[in-house]
Protein backbone atom coordinates (compact mmCIF):
# COMPACT_ATOMS: atom_id res chain seq x y z
CA UNK A 1 0.00 0.00 0.00
CA UNK A 2 0.88 3.56 -0.75
CA UNK A 3 0.23 5.03 2.57
CA UNK A 4 2.60 2.47 4.22
CA UNK A 5 5.42 3.68 1.92
CA UNK A 6 5.09 6.90 3.44
CA UNK A 7 4.83 6.48 7.15
CA UNK A 8 8.14 6.86 8.12
CA UNK A 9 7.81 10.82 6.44
CA UNK A 10 7.60 13.66 8.83
CA UNK A 11 9.17 16.16 6.51
CA UNK A 12 7.21 16.86 3.40
CA UNK A 13 8.70 18.88 0.34
CA UNK A 14 6.69 20.63 -2.16
CA UNK A 15 7.78 22.02 -5.53
CA UNK A 16 5.68 25.22 -6.54
CA UNK A 17 4.61 25.44 -10.17
CA UNK A 18 2.66 23.11 -12.27
CA UNK A 19 2.60 21.05 -8.73
CA UNK A 20 0.30 23.05 -6.28
CA UNK A 21 -1.65 23.83 -9.45
CA UNK A 22 -2.52 22.18 -12.24
CA UNK A 23 -0.26 23.33 -15.26
CA UNK A 24 -3.64 22.81 -17.40
CA UNK A 25 -4.14 27.29 -15.74
CA UNK A 26 -0.61 27.69 -17.80
CA UNK A 27 0.48 30.17 -15.65
CA UNK A 28 4.23 29.44 -16.27
CA UNK A 29 3.38 30.71 -19.94
CA UNK A 30 3.58 34.25 -18.20
CA UNK A 31 6.50 33.76 -16.92
CA UNK A 32 8.15 32.37 -20.01
CA UNK A 33 6.97 35.41 -22.36
CA UNK A 34 8.51 37.87 -19.80
CA UNK A 35 11.83 35.21 -19.32
CA UNK A 36 12.23 35.88 -22.83
CA UNK A 37 11.50 39.43 -23.14
CA UNK A 38 14.18 39.87 -20.62
CA UNK A 39 17.09 37.46 -22.45
CA UNK A 40 16.13 39.95 -25.32
CA UNK A 41 16.77 43.12 -23.52
CA UNK A 42 19.62 41.89 -21.98
CA UNK A 43 21.34 39.39 -24.45
CA UNK A 44 20.41 42.11 -27.14
CA UNK A 45 18.91 38.85 -29.75
CA UNK A 46 15.66 38.77 -31.47
CA UNK A 47 12.77 36.81 -30.25
CA UNK A 48 13.26 33.56 -31.90
CA UNK A 49 16.91 33.55 -30.43
CA UNK A 50 15.64 34.86 -26.96
CA UNK A 51 13.43 31.89 -27.05
CA UNK A 52 16.29 29.83 -27.70
CA UNK A 53 18.32 30.54 -24.81
CA UNK A 54 16.26 30.67 -22.70
CA UNK A 55 14.97 26.76 -23.00
CA UNK A 56 19.17 25.98 -23.75
CA UNK A 57 19.85 27.53 -20.41
CA UNK A 58 17.02 25.80 -18.63
CA UNK A 59 17.98 22.34 -19.70
CA UNK A 60 21.89 23.40 -19.71
CA UNK A 61 21.76 24.97 -15.94
CA UNK A 62 18.31 24.01 -14.75
CA UNK A 63 17.18 27.45 -15.00
CA UNK A 64 17.29 30.16 -17.71
CA UNK A 65 18.35 32.36 -14.53
CA UNK A 66 21.52 30.33 -14.18
CA UNK A 67 22.44 30.36 -17.30
CA UNK A 68 22.08 34.17 -17.28
CA UNK A 69 24.14 34.27 -14.51
CA UNK A 70 26.77 32.10 -15.73
CA UNK A 71 26.74 33.64 -18.68
CA UNK A 72 26.09 37.09 -19.23
CA UNK A 73 26.67 37.95 -15.13
CA UNK A 74 23.41 38.95 -14.86
CA UNK A 75 21.93 40.13 -11.36
CA UNK A 76 19.18 37.67 -10.30
CA UNK A 77 17.08 40.40 -7.97
CA UNK A 78 15.90 42.58 -11.15
CA UNK A 79 15.39 39.37 -12.84
CA UNK A 80 13.05 37.35 -10.49
CA UNK A 81 11.07 40.74 -10.10
CA UNK A 82 10.26 40.98 -13.67
CA UNK A 83 9.45 37.65 -14.67
CA UNK A 84 7.20 37.38 -11.46
CA UNK A 85 5.34 40.22 -12.04
CA UNK A 86 2.50 38.08 -13.46
CA UNK A 87 -1.69 37.77 -13.19
CA UNK A 88 -2.21 35.52 -10.61
CA UNK A 89 -6.01 35.45 -10.91
CA UNK A 90 -6.09 32.33 -13.19
CA UNK A 91 -5.13 30.44 -9.90
CA UNK A 92 -7.90 29.79 -7.66
CA UNK A 93 -8.12 28.28 -4.16
CA UNK A 94 -8.24 25.00 -3.52
CA UNK A 95 -10.13 24.32 0.45
CA UNK A 96 -9.98 20.51 -0.43
CA UNK A 97 -5.55 20.82 -1.05
CA UNK A 98 -5.19 22.89 1.67
CA UNK A 99 -6.70 20.11 4.13
CA UNK A 100 -4.74 17.75 3.16
CA UNK A 101 -1.43 19.10 3.14
CA UNK A 102 -2.49 20.66 6.79
CA UNK A 103 -3.43 17.21 7.58
CA UNK A 104 0.16 15.72 6.72
CA UNK A 105 2.11 14.79 9.84
CA UNK A 106 5.48 16.37 10.61
CA UNK A 107 6.92 19.59 8.76
CA UNK A 108 5.67 21.15 5.44
CA UNK A 109 7.77 23.33 3.41
CA UNK A 110 7.69 24.51 -0.17
CA UNK A 111 10.97 24.76 -2.27
CA UNK A 112 11.01 26.31 -5.76
CA UNK A 113 13.67 27.68 -8.08
CA UNK A 114 11.26 30.34 -8.69
CA UNK A 115 11.36 33.51 -5.96
CA UNK A 116 9.78 33.10 -2.24
CA UNK A 117 7.88 36.23 -2.44
CA UNK A 118 6.53 35.09 -5.44
CA UNK A 119 5.74 31.27 -3.86
CA UNK A 120 3.88 33.50 -1.54
CA UNK A 121 1.61 35.12 -4.07
CA UNK A 122 0.76 31.62 -5.55
CA UNK A 123 0.15 30.15 -2.30
CA UNK A 124 -1.96 32.95 -1.42
CA UNK A 125 -3.91 32.53 -4.72
CA UNK A 126 -4.60 29.17 -4.39
CA UNK A 127 -5.76 29.87 -0.49
CA UNK A 128 -2.74 27.51 0.74
CA UNK A 129 -1.19 30.07 3.30
CA UNK A 130 -0.53 29.45 6.68
CA UNK A 131 0.00 25.30 5.95
CA UNK A 132 3.02 25.49 5.30
CA UNK A 133 5.91 25.66 8.23
CA UNK A 134 8.53 27.56 5.44
CA UNK A 135 8.35 29.19 1.76
CA UNK A 136 12.04 28.47 0.10
CA UNK A 137 13.07 29.87 -3.08
CA UNK A 138 16.42 29.83 -5.00
CA UNK A 139 17.81 32.64 -3.39
CA UNK A 140 18.16 30.39 -0.41
CA UNK A 141 20.13 27.90 -1.98
CA UNK A 142 22.34 30.96 -3.16
CA UNK A 143 21.04 31.39 -6.39
CA UNK A 144 22.04 27.14 -7.51
CA UNK A 145 18.98 25.87 -9.21
CA UNK A 146 17.63 22.23 -8.95
CA UNK A 147 18.28 19.70 -10.00
CA UNK A 148 21.90 20.64 -8.23
CA UNK A 149 22.50 18.36 -5.46
CA UNK A 150 24.33 21.78 -3.92
CA UNK A 151 21.37 23.43 -3.78
CA UNK A 152 19.20 20.59 -2.08
CA UNK A 153 21.52 20.23 0.54
CA UNK A 154 21.39 24.12 1.20
CA UNK A 155 18.07 24.82 1.63
CA UNK A 156 17.31 21.46 3.52
CA UNK A 157 20.46 22.42 5.46
CA UNK A 158 18.53 25.43 6.66
CA UNK A 159 15.38 24.07 7.11
CA UNK A 160 16.76 21.16 9.13
CA UNK A 161 14.99 18.37 6.73
CA UNK A 162 15.97 14.88 7.75
CA UNK A 163 16.22 13.68 4.07
CA UNK A 164 15.65 9.80 5.44
CA UNK A 165 12.27 10.62 6.63
CA UNK A 166 11.16 13.09 4.28
CA UNK A 167 9.44 12.70 1.08
CA UNK A 168 9.23 15.28 -2.31
CA UNK A 169 7.00 16.25 -4.31
CA UNK A 170 7.54 17.81 -7.81
CA UNK A 171 6.77 18.44 -11.31
CA UNK A 172 10.19 17.87 -13.44
CA UNK A 173 11.01 14.57 -12.89
CA UNK A 174 15.10 15.67 -13.34
CA UNK A 175 14.37 17.87 -10.03
CA UNK A 176 13.74 14.26 -8.13
CA UNK A 177 17.13 12.75 -8.37
CA UNK A 178 19.02 14.16 -6.08
CA UNK A 179 16.10 13.87 -3.36
CA UNK A 180 16.39 9.84 -4.17
CA UNK A 181 19.93 9.92 -3.95
CA UNK A 182 19.57 11.41 -0.53
CA UNK A 183 16.98 8.61 0.65
CA UNK A 184 14.03 10.44 -0.01
CA UNK A 185 10.70 9.45 -1.27
CA UNK A 186 9.71 11.15 -4.72
CA UNK A 187 6.33 11.51 -6.43
CA UNK A 188 6.12 12.23 -9.55
CA UNK A 189 2.88 15.31 -10.61
CA UNK A 190 2.41 15.78 -13.68
CA UNK A 191 -0.15 14.67 -16.26
CA UNK A 192 2.23 12.06 -17.74
CA UNK A 193 4.27 9.49 -16.04
CA UNK A 194 8.01 8.96 -16.57
CA UNK A 195 9.87 5.48 -16.09
CA UNK A 196 12.79 6.21 -13.98
CA UNK A 197 15.10 4.46 -11.13
CA UNK A 198 14.84 8.05 -9.31
CA UNK A 199 10.77 7.98 -9.08
CA UNK A 200 8.98 6.38 -6.66
CA UNK A 201 5.47 6.87 -7.19
CA UNK A 202 3.52 8.83 -10.11
CA UNK A 203 0.37 10.44 -9.89
CA UNK A 204 -1.62 12.78 -12.34
CA UNK A 205 -2.95 14.79 -9.34
CA UNK A 206 -1.83 15.69 -6.15
CA UNK A 207 -4.44 15.94 -4.02
CA UNK A 208 -5.55 12.09 -5.20
CA UNK A 209 -2.51 10.92 -3.88
CA UNK A 210 -2.61 12.98 -0.50
CA UNK A 211 -5.48 11.54 -0.25
CA UNK A 212 -4.44 7.94 -0.21
CA UNK A 213 -1.81 9.13 2.51
CA UNK A 214 -4.61 10.63 5.13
Amino acid sequence: MVKVAFDHVRHWVFDLDNTLYSPAVRLFDQIEVRMTKFVMDKVGVDLDRANQLRVEYWQTYGTTLAGLMREHDVDPAPYLHEVHDIDFSVLSEDPYLAGLIKDLPGRKIVYTNGSAPYAENVLNARGLNGIFDAVYGVEHADFLPKPERGAFERVFGRDGTRTESAAMFEDDPRNLAAPHAMGMKTVHVAPDAIEADHIHHHTPSLSEFLARLT
